[in-house]
């Protein structure tokens, strides 16, 4: 499904860790519409849905939502902590075209 990296896995323990009601959360990375390049990724602390494809790392979860999947598949979920630009990030081999900001893309028409 998604490759998901140390630093991501790490990040997201320590959103969790910070409340004890987010015991049953992990993150949920999803394909919306939007964006300057038709799609955008939105990511939210969330519970597992039916029908959510699971990807689940060192105890902590990741869900990815059914209409997502296609758009997902062999990306890589990071996360960087600098300055400027910290957050989640995905580099995602499907996107034909990206825009500057990193959060919005372009898929390929089979996609």
């Amino acid at each position: 499904m998604i490759n998901v990296t140390d630093n991501a896995v790490r990040q997201l323990h320590s959103l969790l860790s910070q409340r004890t009601e987010n015991s049953r959360k992990g993150l949920r990375v999803q394909v919306a519409k939007g964006g300057c390049s038709g799609l955008h990724y939105e990511m939210t602390l969330d519970e597992r849905k039916d029908g959510d494809a699971v990807v689940e790392r060192d105890g902590m979860q990741f869900f990815i939502d059914d209409d997502s999947v296609p758009y997902l598949r062999g990306a890589t979920l990071d996360f960087s902590g600098g300055l400027t630009g910290a957050g989640f990030r995905i580099v995602n081999p499907n996107a034909s075209r990206t825009c500057g900001c990193g959060s919005s893309f372009e898929a390929p028409q089979s996609a």
